[in-house]
């Protein structure tokens, strides 16, 4: 079964909140959702991530994709074959600071919000793809990320390919 670390931004634009992102790019996030409920949705044991997705998007699962995906994460996190939770070492008082995340040079500069998803990526039992939508940050450091064996998916690659 295919595992997936969905960064908030997916579900975010999957909602159609996103000024940048058009409609072919809400509709590749919201079949990206799909696609990651029909596998296991991997998360930090922490509740960190589940914390951002409560920030961002509504529990009711209204009105958008986005927030269907939040009331799902929700009522199956405790479900194994649906949510993997992954525990992570937090290494100072600075919450997202992990023991997890690489220690590389390239990676210096990512976005520190966002290292709670590559720590539960690289700690994760399944080998899950991280999904991204319009978050550059993911696509300026996929090189880096990929030497430690993150494995990307950006449901709209147009966003980026237009700044190579």
């Amino acid at each position: 079964m295919s595992a997936f670390v969905v960064d908030t931004n997916v579900a975010v634009v999957a909602n159609g909140r996103t000024p940048q992102a058009g409609p072919a790019c809400v509709s590749a996030c919201i079949a990206a959702l799909r696609t990651a409920r029909e596998g296991i949705v991997v998360l930090d044991d922490g509740l960190r991530i589940l914390r951002e997705y409560m920030n961002n998007l509504s529990m009711s699962g209204q009105p958008g994709a986005g927030d269907l995906f939040l009331k799902w994460v929700f009522d199956n996190q405790a479900v194994a074959d649906q949510c993997e939770l992954v525990p992570l070492t937090q290494q100072s008082e600075d919450q997202d600071d992990f023991a997890e995340f690489p220690v590389d040079d390239a990676l210096a500069h990512f976005d520190r919000s966002d290292r709670k998803f590559v720590a539960v990526a690289i700690g994760s039992n399944n080998a899950p793809e991280v999904l991204n939508a319009v978050d550059s940050d993911w696509w300026n450091f996929r090189h880096a990320l990929s030497n430690h064996g993150i494995q990307l998916k950006f449901p709209c690659p147009d966003q980026f390919h237009a700044r190579e």
